[in-house]
């Protein structure tokens, strides 16, 4: 069973790299045209949750599991490297996630507090708050620097990394680690489904007012532009955040049961061990689905790619154009 595992494993690592990076990098290089019909503060937060998405692949995907399975070795292989290669990756998978929630809240203002998005709902507004999100979980993973010790030294240079025996039992260890998963994913979490049930509440409410003001009846069918403005912010939203309680649902789930059994990670059975790791397998797999989502619920952002896909094709008829004139 596991034998057939680790082999999944380290396909699945790779085929993460090869699609996550190129989908990321459109949807970096699409939505910073801001020719998307999005606001100036929305499309910011998507242009940092496509970031954090690409520097999570790169450091946690690319160069921690991938080299390790097809390059072993390398210079990203000595332990000073590799352990500033992890806490790049936490950080950039937790700034994932809390972009994520910042975008989450960011659209409850602007669809359920009308008075204060005006303040609130800014370019300048979210470039702060991104920038300050994006720090802050850079210096919180600071201490995976000091999680893991050299497995061999060879000619005075120490390679791999091997977390130390004390970080499983450590209560330093053991509580920072309940912090980090109380920040991502479990507070996320929480966050995203209550303010996505208010959010949808609120909408709710307002478009029966909304109807009743309008003298709307069944039997008519009168457009109203805000309401399907906002339908379709809310259908980008609770995709957005579906996909990411969905694909981090079994990262929480093994967790709190881990947790509520009091299991040692070192002596996980067979089971155990493949269930950890599917629920890592598919919270990267969440770096990778908001490009997609934007392809399916935004007419405009599909209308910026297939002309991006088709400005080589049309460059070369043009210059061919020009030579037969």
């Amino acid at each position: 069973m596991l034998e057939t595992f680790y082999r999944v494993r380290k396909i699945w690592f790779m085929v993460i790299a090869v699609i996550g990076v190129p989908v990321n990098l459109v949807a970096i290089t699409i939505l910073s045209r801001g020719k998307c019909g999005l606001s100036t503060c929305t499309t910011r937060y998507l242009v940092a949750m496509a970031t954090a998405d690409l520097l999570t692949i790169i450091f946690a995907v690319i160069f921690w599991r991938v080299s390790y399975y097809y390059f072993p070795g390398t210079f990203l292989d000595i332990t000073p490297v590799c352990s500033v290669i992890s806490v790049l990756g936490e950080a950039a998978t937790d700034s994932s996630v809390w972009f994520t929630v910042t975008f989450t809240f960011d659209r409850f203002i602007s669809i359920c507090c009308q008075e204060r998005k005006t303040k609130y709902c800014t370019g300048k507004t979210a470039a702060v708050v991104l920038t300050t999100t994006g720090v802050l979980f850079c210096f919180k993973n600071v201490p995976y620097f000091f999680k893991y010790r050299p497995a061999k030294v060879i000619d005075s240079i120490p390679w791999d990394c091997i977390e130390k025996p004390g970080s499983f039992t450590d209560p330093r260890w053991v509580g920072y680690k309940w912090l980090s998963k109380v920040l991502t994913p479990l507070l996320p979490v929480l966050s995203i489904l209550l303010l996505n049930t208010l959010t949808v509440r609120h909408i709710l409410v307002t478009s029966r007012v909304r109807k009743g003001l309008r003298g709307q009846s069944k039997a008519e069918n009168r457009s109203d532009p805000e309401m399907e403005s906002r339908r379709r912010s809310v259908i980008l939203l609770l995709t957005i955040s579906g996909s990411f309680i969905i694909l981090w649902s079994v990262n929480v789930l093994e967790f709190l049961y881990n947790t509520i059994a009091g299991l040692d990670p070192n002596n996980f059975k067979d089971s155990e061990y493949v269930f950890q790791h599917t629920g890592f397998m598919l919270l990267i797999l969440s770096c990778c689905t908001n490009t997609f989502i934007y392809g399916v619920t935004q007419f405009k952002f599909r209308e910026q790619f297939i002309s991006a896909a088709k400005y080589p094709l049309t460059s070369i008829i043009q210059r061919i154009n020009k030579q037969n004139i």
